[in-house]
């Protein structure tokens, strides 16, 4: 299982009346889907259903969202279409070849081991401290236990991440530069998976209100609007808005019930369609 494989660095066998054990030491790059199979805005850090003691283990945890975007969309067909249209060509090289960057892995491997100084290991303490005073803030205010927790664990894949930018470089130590892009890698990921379901910024909305709001707006819509009707969207924004719902509630909702397949445009999206 995952969790032998990342606790204790080794894989146990057991087929054909042979039972074996095997060691691990490699990085484990994994991926899964939420528990609704697709991310649920209003449901917040329930879309994560992972024990804590796996989901420390990470150095980086990445949400990523499949989210309507035309142009990307675009990009992305492209891509697909190109890769078969030239299937029977050669790979295109890089600005480094794939025999010379294989030997490049394999040479910092062995002659490059980078430590931390005591600047920057001064430097990132006290940021860990910060880090963990900003997740009890978050915690207090929403209420609730944050789904990926900040723990040592999480100052140890930090130092990681620096002394994996210093060997890039074959430097024998870290330098600021190093500590300050592993913090910031840290926080586009694990910090803000970690607080996915928070507003910070939105004046007199924490996560809960925000999320109780959006779970308001679904339910009345669903017993306003029956399957088969018609209305425009606009006119569900104006009614919404006028029992003092947020409009950025009111098409949160709209949004995330049109991914559902529970909702569908209708004419040049002016007005949705209730199909199910």
């Amino acid at each position: 299982s995952i969790t032998e494989a990342m606790e204790q660095q080794t894989i146990s066998i057991a087929k054909a009346g042979i039972t074996t054990t095997l060691n691990t030491r490699c990085s484990v790059f994994a991926a899964a889907n939420s528990v609704f199979g697709r991310w649920d805005d209003t449901k917040g850090e329930e879309n994560i259903d992972f024990m804590p003691t796996i989901l420390s283990r990470f150095d980086m945890i990445y949400i990523v969202k499949d989210e309507h975007n035309e142009s990307r969309d675009t990009t992305i067909a492209r891509h697909v279409m190109k890769i078969h249209l030239n299937r029977e060509q050669a790979a295109v090289e890089g600005e480094m070849s794939i025999e010379m960057l294989k030997k490049y892995i394999a040479y910092t491997r062995a002659k490059c081991g980078p430590r931390l100084s005591d600047k920057t290991a001064a430097k990132l303490g006290h940021k860990y401290v910060m880090m963990r005073t900003s997740a009890r803030e978050h915690e207090h205010e929403s209420n609730k236990r944050l789904s990926i927790p900040i723990t040592v664990r999480q100052l140890e894949s930090i130092v990681r991440i620096s002394e994996a930018l210093a060997k890039m470089r074959l430097e024998a130590f870290t330098t600021d530069s190093d500590v300050e892009e592993s913090l910031r890698l840290f926080q586009v990921s694990t910090m803000e998976s970690a607080m996915s379901g928070s507003l910070s910024g939105v004046e007199g909305l924490t996560a809960l209100e925000d999320q109780e709001e959006v779970r308001k707006v679904e339910r009345q819509l669903k017993q306003r609007f029956p399957i088969g009707s018609q209305v425009s969207e606009a006119r569900i924004i104006q009614d919404f808005t006028k029992q003092r719902y947020s409009e950025r509630s009111v098409r949160n909702v709209l949004n995330i019930m049109i991914r559902r397949g529970e909702l569908q445009h209708r004419m040049q999206r002016k007005v949705v369609l209730r199909v199910k």
